[in-house]
């Protein structure tokens, strides 16, 4: 590790052996240390979930989102998938100097549409504005609070064996669309980002007996996130290819494309690891809410030290962390 490639922001292995050998080496704390969506956070009889995000993305307008949407949804969801109750975000804007105030105001519409339909208020900020070619039109950085209202407790190192993962739909929407609209690909199909905020589903499951963790599904893809929680709980897992969710068009972009769409980004996606005896439950539960349709049953965790795929075909795969830059910038 000699220079900072765009590796080392993708998401997968190369972002994780950052984070341990730089960050987390030297800035060692024991919320640091786990590694999850968000570091929570204990004082006496309160405790809170609190999270950080920074967003690049390029282009700063996609179908089905933009820049502002995805900066709430990203910190919402980080937020919701502890268990606590997203109550406030901050925003810290690096605008390029030359940004049309237009495009700003568009901007930050989309954070108060999207901060309404979340139920969650800005609160504090910062705006920084650097000189031409020091950016590229506009990044943003959130962070976000939340309180618990209930003994909550996910943690990826409470899945055990057999315990069963569910996903709320369709998967590699958002890093499609991203990457079609920024190389101008032409790919047909509606193909759209899939961001959203999930507090409102995670607060119709989570407190459901039986569920283990929840994480949020974002860049390395749905295969990246269940590698993380493997690593912490020590178990293994396997999902079955024909039960996970991706959309005709998206299947096809990916298969023109080259790419597996169990890698391609998410940014309304979550993944909820549960007992066998509570999925049947959380899942129906899942399916009433408007970002929960699609939801289904894909895979369970094993005693394996690795997660795998079993094809259509009937063989199985081992399936590790995404390695190398699949897709730049793409939250």
């Amino acid at each position: 590790m000699d220079r900072i490639s765009l590796a080392y922001g993708s998401g997968g292995k190369q972002t994780a052996e950052l984070v341990k050998k730089i960050f987390l080496k030297n800035l060692y704390s024991e919320e640091l240390s786990k590694l999850e969506d968000s570091a929570i956070i204990k004082n006496k009889n309160l405790k809170v979930a609190f999270t950080t995000d920074s967003y690049v993305v390029d282009p700063i307008f996609f179908p089905g989102g933009d820049i502002g949407r995805l900066c709430v949804c990203g910190t919402v969801n980080d937020i919701s998938v502890s268990g606590a109750k997203i109550e406030a975000i901050s925003l810290g804007f690096i605008i390029e100097e030359g940004l049309d105030i237009s495009v700003l105001l568009k901007i930050v519409n989309s954070i108060k549409k999207t901060a309404k339909e979340a139920g969650v208020r800005i609160v504090t900020g910062d705006t920084k504005v650097v000189e031409k070619g020091k950016a590229d039109k506009i990044f943003i950085n959130t962070s976000g609070i939340g309180f618990f209202d209930s003994e909550l407790n996910f943690s990826y190192s409470n899945v055990k064996k057999d315990d069963i993962i569910i996903i709320n739909g369709e998967v590699g929407s958002h890093g499609i669309a991203v990457l079609n609209s920024r190389n101008k690909l032409g790919i047909s199909g509606d193909i759209k980002s899939d961001v959203a905020p999930l507090n409102g589903l995670i607060d119709l499951i989570k407190r459901i007996p039986g569920i283990k963790c929840i994480k949020d599904v974002t860049r390395g893809g749905l295969i990246t996130a269940l590698n993380e929680i493997s690593e912490s709980c020590g178990f293994g897992a396997e999902i079955e290819e024909e039960k996970v969710p991706v959309a005709d068009s998206v299947k096809s972009a990916c298969e023109m494309l080259g790419i597996d769409p169990f890698y391609a980004a998410n940014e309304g996606k979550i993944v909820v690891i549960a007992s066998k005896k509570s999925a049947e439950k959380i899942l129906v539960e899942m399916r009433k809410h408007k970002y929960g349709k699609k939801s289904a049953i894909i895979g369970r965790f094993n005693e394996d030290k690795h997660v795998s795929v079993k094809t259509l075909i009937g063989t199985v795969r081992i399936a590790q962390s995404m390695s190398g830059e699949q897709m730049p910038r793409i939250c």
